[in-house]
C-alpha cells in the first residue's frame, strides 16, 4: 500500500469526521475530541481514522468478556426455552434503544454503543441472583462487596488482555460504572465535572461500600441515555418472556399502566422512547413526563411482584446459593494450596500477569481472585465446575468390555 496515499486519505477522513461532529452534534453531546484515557495510545486518538469511542466499542466486542455474554442468562435461568432473553440479546436491545434516543437528541452514538455493549460484562452466572450470592460471600469473607457495575469496569480496565486492560476512555468506563438499570428517575442530568481521579475513587468504593453504585451519576448525557435505556430494554421484554413461559397473563398488567404504555413490548418501548425524545430534545438532561413516569413505576412494581419474585423462579434459590458456596470454597482451597496443577491455576491464573496474583496476596485478599474467576464464568461453565466438584470422577470404560 502506498503509505503517503494512505496518510492523505486518512487525514481527510479524520478532518471530515471532526467537522461532522461540530456540525451535527448537540452542544450537550460528548465529542470524540473530548476523549480522556489513562494511558497514551500507540496511535493518538486525534490521528486515528477510527473515532475514539468507535475504537472503544471495537475493543469491547473483541474482548473475551464480551464473548462470554453468549451463555449468560438474563432473568429466567431455569426455563428451557430458546426464545427467551439471554444477556447477549439484552445488551443488543439496550444498544439499539439507546442509539435511537441518542440519534434523535443528536448525541454521540459511538459513545452510547460502547457503554451499552459493555454495561453488563460483570454479571455473574445466573444474573442478579448469582450477584446476590457472590455479594454475600464477599461480606462473609470480609472482602467488602460485589457490584456487577464495578466488576464490568474491572474486566475492561484490569482483567482483559491478561491483566493489561483495554485502555478504554474515561467516558465509557464511567458510563458502565454508572449504568444502574435498577434505579428509575424522572430526570437524568450528567455530572460534567468528573475527573479520572474521582471516577477511580467511585470505582474503588463500589467494592467496599454496600450499594455505593446507586450514588454514582454519569458524567455524560450519553451515559444517562444508556442508564434509562437499560430499563426500557428489559421492562417490556420481561413481560413478553413471562407470558411466553406462562408465568403471567397479559391481562394481569394493571389497567392504569396498559392504558398509558400499552401491554406489549413494542408499545411499551415506543411510548417510553417517544416521551423521552420529545421531553428531552435540545436539553442538557433527560426527562420523562409525569404520566409516563407514573406508569413506568407501576409496571416496574408489577414486574417485581409478579415476575422477579415469583415462586416459580425462586424455587431453586437454596440450591443455587449452595452451588456458589461450593464453587467458591473449592476454588479458594485450590488457590491456598499453591498447587499449580489445579484448575484455578491452570485454567485461570496461568494466563495472567504475576502482578495480578501478587496484588491480592500482599493484602491477604486472595478470595477476590476467586470472585473475579467466578464472575466471568458463563452459566454452563459454572455448572460444569460444580458438577466436577460434587460428582465422583469416572475412571474408564465398562470393566467387562
Amino acid at each position: 500500500m502506498d503509505e503517503s496515499l494512505k496518510y492523505k486519505v486518512f487525514s481527510e477522513i479524520i478532518k471530515s469526521e471532526y467537522k461532522r461532529e461540530i456540525r451535527t452534534f448537540s452542544k450537550y453531546a460528548c465529542r470524540s475530541s473530548a476523549c480522556i484515557r489513562l494511558n497514551e495510545e500507540p496511535i493518538p486518538d486525534r490521528k486515528n481514522v477510527r473515532p475514539a469511542f468507535f475504537h472503544d466499542a471495537d475493543r469491547i466486542i473483541h474482548s473475551k468478556a464480551y464473548t462470554r455474554y453468549i451463555d449468560k442468562t438474563q432473568v429466567f435461568s431455569f426455563f428451557d426455552n430458546d426464545h427467551i432473553t439471554h444477556r447477549v440479546l439484552h445488551v443488543q436491545l439496550v444498544s439499539k434503544i439507546a442509539r435511537m434516543i441518542g440519534r434523535c437528541l443528536r448525541l454521540n452514538e459511538d459513545l452510547i454503543e460502547a457503554i451499552a455493549l459493555a454495561h453488563d460484562l460483570g454479571h455473574v452466572p445466573y444474573g442478579h441472583d448469582g450477584e446476590r450470592y457472590l455479594d454475600s460471600i464477599c461480606a462473609e469473607k470480609n472482602m467488602g462487596c460485589f457490584c456487577h457495575n464495578a466488576q464490568s469496569v474491572k474486566f475492561l480496565m484490569e482483567l482483559e488482555k491478561n491483566g493489561e486492560g483495554l485502555n478504554l476512555s474515561l467516558q465509557v468506563l464511567d458510563g458502565v460504572l454508572a449504568h444502574n438499570g435498577e434505579i428509575l428517575q424522572s430526570r437524568y442530568e450528567p455530572d460534567r465535572t468528573k475527573t479520572f481521579d474521582r471516577f477511580l475513587d467511585e470505582y474503588s468504593k463500589c467494592f467496599t461500600e454496600k450499594n455505593y453504585s446507586a450514588k454514582i451519576i454519569p458524567m455524560t448525557l450519553e451515559g444517562c441515555v444508556v442508564r434509562i435505556s437499560d430499563i426500557i430494554a428489559y421492562i417490556g421484554r420481561d413481560i413478553e418472556d413471562a407470558v411466553t413461559l406462562k408465568i403471567i397473563e397479559r391481562s394481569e398488567i394493571p389497567h392504569e399502566v396498559s392504558e398509558v404504555l400499552g401491554d406489549t413490548n413494542s408499545s411499551i418501548i415506543n411510548a417510553l422512547i417517544s416521551d423521552i425524545i420529545v421531553n428531552s430534545y435540545d436539553c442538557p438532561y433527560l426527562t420523562i413526563s409525569p404520566d409516563i413516569y407514573t406508569a413506568m413505576k407501576g409496571l416496574l412494581k408489577f414486574n417485581y411482584e409478579r415476575i422477579y419474585k415469583n415462586p416459580s423462579i425462586k424455587d431453586e434459590d437454596s440450591k443455587l446459593r449452595n452451588m456458589f458456596t461450593v464453587v467458591y470454597d473449592r476454588f479458594y482451597d485450590q488457590l491456598a494450596s499453591g498447587n499449580q496443577q489445579t484448575e484455578i491455576y491452570s485454567d485461570y491464573l496461568s494466563s495472567y500477569n504475576p502482578e495480578y496474583f501478587k496484588k491480592y496476596s500482599e493484602n491477604n485478599m486472595q478470595g477476590r481472585i476467586v470472585v473475579d474467576y467466578i464472575s466471568g464464568m458463563t452459566d454452563r461453565y459454572f455448572n460444569d465446575c460444580f458438577t466436577k466438584f460434587i460428582m465422583p470422577k469416572k475412571f474408564g470404560k465398562n470393566i467387562y468390555s
